[in-house]
């Protein structure tokens, strides 16, 4: 939350406890109620506009207080706006968010009782069909498909109807899929307030968004504030009327008291009543969202609908420090999700092919855990600081329930491997979470009756696959702990069984697919059959990238800083930043050391220090690898300073490319700080002429920027992306309130982090890297699991699900939330991912069945597949319900 609104505790009798009711309206008796003015006519003079007064409560479960406080409030205020309706007759109270309606429901049934009842009377009016309001950047689009999933089924449970107007009022910016989702979960309006006029401008209040695939919604923008002071809304309705676009004769202006709580006030009520009766403002009605858009349609009509403007793209920028603040938050939030993801691929396999109970009420708990700390001021770091020892045990609780359903799931399909007894070797089964093949440097621990002295790996069919000895994670070898890296070839969704076998590999070696091939490291130079890559020993940063393949070398001769620290006087959201490439200085390279060189792999580990931080970088290059992992962990002990990672190129005309949930997104290279999910291009033309770029992913930031040449303080810097990695603000500080100069704070982001990122060069542009399925691998890698030998019915390596790698990609495998008529269904959704048409088909092996569908560019399509292949295939929406027939019948169109 970050609006300068009234806050305040309701209380049952419509005041809030920060201002009992003690200024009565100026001229208006007690009690003043629409029936006793309705034989009083409006002026002639009145403006011909109707006036849409949303009664609401924007509650922040979560911000300067712990979401236990939110809980009671919800409890407070939803029981406030059930006795204002007692009260006026012609009240309307609309709520969004519903892990507030799940609150009161379970600690107050009587009070739900009331809502269900209102609710049927069309005076409670419920909005948003998510579970919170959250912030609409950083999620996958995994998260943004749950927030529907669960939020609309639950009020289709409760209530008997989902919502079908998408409301998030507080959030900060807006990702450009969410028409697309919105419309696929039955949500084909959308309410918002940021960014303002003032941080986009927008001609119009209300708008078709559209997004890349050519979804649309009804958009509306919020104009003023979602929340009003206690008293009269005079204030609130002219503020928002300044901002409205003049051609509309319909509009909407929200109040109620809102953040902590409260909602519409008998003062809010009552003074609407007075200023419509002097039509002030027009006509003045209690109305809700869905109210306001069918009015709107049936006074325009359907051309008037259709010639309402068209934005396309996304909604920013609002608070782009919020995208860097509390890294902690952000690599929580990345490993719940793909940890959530992968225990819902695994339980369905076991599901489907062993009639083991798809454990949906555990998935329901751990995501919604994950939805709820999404929430708009938990995610981007804005809460209170206790708020995220909360969020550090709900997340906890999410990811501590995905492992136990890995675990369970992979263990019921390791058993019935067929693996026979061999005394000299040890089993291991090698598991890909991808529905495309996998090739993966696995890190494994194992343990052995005595001091571990040389290792190395086989198939199932005794060939010999790349492998070196590592360092092992205990310092325990003297007990027989070890450790191996081992190149392992994997099927698409499904897995593989390897053997640990002692001793290095014999001679006359047969290799499971190729040789290790020549790789060569110094303190300098790390060298494959693709890349070389070369350091400057002076700054610790790259000298040279060089594509073999190609020749073309998008970092030579590049200038400018790898690492960047100044000093970051901003609030925590970074409120009217612009920009964080600052002027700054760059950390001392301490020492470079080659801490591995083998034959799967060599490991360069450049240290550096500022101040009284430290940062590691570690960066791998495998033997045939096509990128440079670089493992960071950094030791942060700055306080109001921030620390960005830059990438130079070497490249003329840049264009910048971003990955948004479910797709991408071309933005200008003029250093803007920008949010993005796990990865930035840059690609542009070399002194050849050639296209070539730059691709950085990562497994933890959020924050970019990509800036162009220009110069720099007198010295000349190259075009480079940048990713925040570290900013220091005081907790929950917002502008403009002043820090005391002698206070004492607490910081975020102080002590040791670690975090990943690739650096990919490539010839094109960013789709020759496909860096979406790269990212996917990054956040989820396969896992790996010592087992035992037994008689068992299946085969030593298998596939569930493939997408064939092209550019649909799927996003989801799970088990259906309704059972079918034989049991639980296979979900299955997938979208297009680069940009272009496509035709796919997608194997199901898992139950033999197979999906042939075209996609439209950037398109989203999901299937309940049942196993029974008698039982037809059918599409479904987002919130898994049939999709309705499409027609072209005017009588079937609707805004």
């Amino acid at each position: 939350m970050t609006a300068n609104t009234a806050k305040g505790r309701a209380s049952v009798d419509g005041t809030t406890a920060a201002s009992p009711q003690s200024a009565p309206l100026s001229n208006a008796p007690a009690g003043f109620r629409r029936d006793e003015v309705a034989a009083q006519p409006r002026p002639l003079a009145s403006p011909d506009r109707t006036v849409h007064m949303i009664g609401n409560a924007h509650i922040d479960p979560v911000w300067l207080w712990p979401w236990q406080e939110g809980y009671q409030e919800a409890r407070a205020t939803f029981k406030s706006a059930i006795d204002r309706m007692d009260e006026y007759p012609d009240f309307v109270f609309t709520c969004d968010q519903m892990v507030l309606l799940s609150w009161v429901e379970e600690s107050d049934p009587e009070l739900f009782a009331r809502i269900v009842q209102r609710e049927a009377e069309g005076r409670w009016v419920n909005v948003g069909g998510w579970w919170v309001e959250p912030d609409c950047n950083m999620p996958t689009g995994e998260s943004f498909a749950r927030q529907g999933l669960y939020g609309q089924r639950y009020l289709q449970s409760r209530f008997g109807r989902p919502a079908t107007v998408g409301m998030n009022v507080d959030p900060f910016g807006h990702n450009a899929m969410l028409p697309q989702i919105l419309k696929q979960q039955g949500l084909i309006g959308y309410c918002f307030l940021r960014p303002g006029p003032h941080e986009l401008s927008m001609p119009h209040t209300t708008f078709w968004w559209e997004a890349p695939d050519g979804s649309r919604v009804l958009g509306y923008r919020i104009p003023f504030e979602y929340a009003s002071h206690e008293r009269e809304v005079d204030r609130q309705t002219e503020k928002a009327i300044a901002q409205l676009d003049r051609t509309l004769s319909d509009v909407m202006v929200f109040y109620g008291v809102g953040n902590h709580g409260g909602g519409p006030t008998k003062n809010n009520i009552e003074s609407i009543y007075r200023f419509d009766r002097m039509g002030t403002f027009g006509s003045m009605k209690m109305s809700s969202p869905p109210q306001y858009f069918d009015e709107l349609t049936a006074r325009r009509g359907m051309q008037g609908m259709e010639d309402l403007p068209v934005w396309r793209g996304d909604l920013q920028h609002h608070a782009p420090g919020c995208y860097s603040a509390h890294s902690g938050i952000k690599l929580w939030q990345r490993k719940a999700q793909a940890a959530l993801l992968s225990a819902e691929r695994w339980a369905a396999v076991v599901a489907l092919r062993d009639d083991v109970d798809y454990p949906r009420d555990d998935l329901e708990r751990a995501w919604k855990q994950v939805l709820f700390n999404q929430f708009h001021d938990v995610l981007p770091g804005s809460a209170i600081e206790s708020a995220y020892d909360d969020a550090r045990d709900q997340l906890g609780e999410a990811i501590a329930i995905s492992k136990r359903i890995i675990t369970r799931s992979q263990n019921i399909i390791a058993r019935q491997i067929d693996i026979p007894l061999d005394p000299t070797k040890q089993p291991v089964v090698v598991f890909n979470p991808h529905p495309w093949p996998v090739t993966h440097q696995i890190e494994l621990q194992y343990q052995t009756g005595a001091q571990p002295t040389g290792m190395h790996m086989t198939d199932a069919d005794g060939n010999v696959t790349p492998s070196q000895t590592i360092q092992s994670v205990s310092a325990l070898a003297d007990q027989g702990r070890g450790a191996i890296a081992f190149q392992a070839k994997l099927p698409a969704f499904g897995y593989r069984l390897y053997y640990l076998e002692s001793g290095a590999a014999p001679a006359g070696t047969v290799w499971s697919n190729r040789p290790p091939q020549p790789l060569t490291a110094s303190n300098t130079v790390l060298e494959n059959e693709h890349l070389r890559v070369e350091w400057d020993p002076s700054t610790g940063w790259l000298s040279s990238l060089l594509d073999k393949s190609t020749g073309v070398d998008v970092i030579a001769g590049a200038t400018g800083p790898h690492t960047q620290i100044c000093q970051d006087p901003t609030d925590t959201w970074g409120h009217r930043v612009v920009s964080y490439n600052w002027p700054g200085v760059e950390m001392h390279t301490d020492r470079i050391v080659l801490r591995e060189d083998g034959p799967l792999r060599a490991r360069l580990r450049v240290e550096r220090s500022w101040g009284r931080s430290t940062m590691v970088e570690e960066f791998i290059l495998g033997h045939e690898s096509d990128q440079v992992e670089v493992r960071v962990t950094i030791d942060w002990r700055e306080q109001a300073h921030l620390l960005k990672l830059r990438f130079p190129v070497m490249l003329d005309d840049p264009a910048a490319t971003y990955e948004i949930p479910y797709g991408t997104i071309e933005r200008p290279v003029n250093g803007s700080e920008e949010p993005g999910q796990s990865w930035v291009d840059l690609t542009g033309r070399t002194a050849g002429n050639a296209q070539a770029g730059l691709t950085v992913i990562n497994n933890a930031k959020h924050g970019y920027d990509v800036s162009p040449a220009g110069d720099r303080d007198g010295e000349w810097v190259s075009p480079s992306i940048g990713i925040t990695a570290v900013r220091s603000p005081v907790f929950s500080w917002h502008d403009p309130r002043l820090l005391e100069p002698e206070g004492i704070y607490t910081y975020q982001d102080q002590g040791t982090q670690s975090f990943t990122y690739l650096l990919v060069p490539h010839r094109g542009d960013w789709r020759s890297t496909d860096p979406t399925r790269r990212a996917a691998q990054l956040g989820s890698a396969p896992r790996a699991m010592l087992e035992t030998f037994h008689d068992g019915t299946e085969p030593a390596t298998q596939s569930y699900v493939d997408d064939g790698a092209g550019s649909v990609m799927i996003t989801a495998i799970k088990g259906s939330e309704d059972t079918g008529e034989s049991g639980t269904d296979l979900i299955v959704r997938a979208v297009e991912t680069r940009g272009h048409a496509a035709s796919v088909r997608l194997e199901l092996p898992v139950i033999g069945r197979s999906i042939d569908a075209e996609f439209g560019a950037n398109s989203l399509r999901t299937w309940r597949v049942p196993k029974d292949s008698s039982r037809p295939i059918a599409e479904v929406n987002l919130v898994e319900w049939p999709i309705p027939v499409q027609t072209d019948q005017p009588a079937e169109r609707s805004w």
